[in-house]
């Protein structure tokens, strides 16, 4: 049986790629369409309106990647997922200083596999 914690650290790093390659049928297949974000603005998104703003380009990704090793916890059905990650990124077009966060994602297996169904990003201040 393939260790469950390393396959939900390879579909993390695969969605992330997917966000900066702007590989929206990827990111479609990787959300749940119940799907909700909480950005470090404190709004809150669900899959379609955060999708559709990656997809024109109201927010592009330059670069995402784990600071560090992804923590997993697995129970059952559901999967946490907690690490710091550098982001770089554009917004409505205007390049942002490159930025740090503490994400949090939960995941849930569903009858196509192992989907996001939640996460949120915290600044950390520098």
């Amino acid at each position: 049986m393939p260790d469950e914690s390393e396959e939900l650290r390879t579909i993390e790093r695969e969605r992330l790629a997917a966000f900066v390659a702007t590989d929206i049928p990827t990111l479609q297949r990787l959300h749940a369409n119940d799907f909700q974000l909480v950005n470090p603005a404190g709004q809150e998104l669900n899959r379609d309106d955060y999708l559709n703003g990656v997809a024109q380009g109201f927010i592009q990704y330059k670069a995402w990647e784990p600071e560090s090793r992804i923590q997993v916890y697995v129970y059952g059905d559901v999967a946490i997922l907690r690490y710091r990650a550098t982001v770089e990124l554009a917004v409505q077009g205007e390049a942002q200083p490159v930025q740090h966060f503490w994400q949090i994602e939960v995941y849930e297996k569903r009858r196509d596999g192992w989907q996001a169904v939640y996460s949120q990003s915290t600044r950390i201040s520098t």
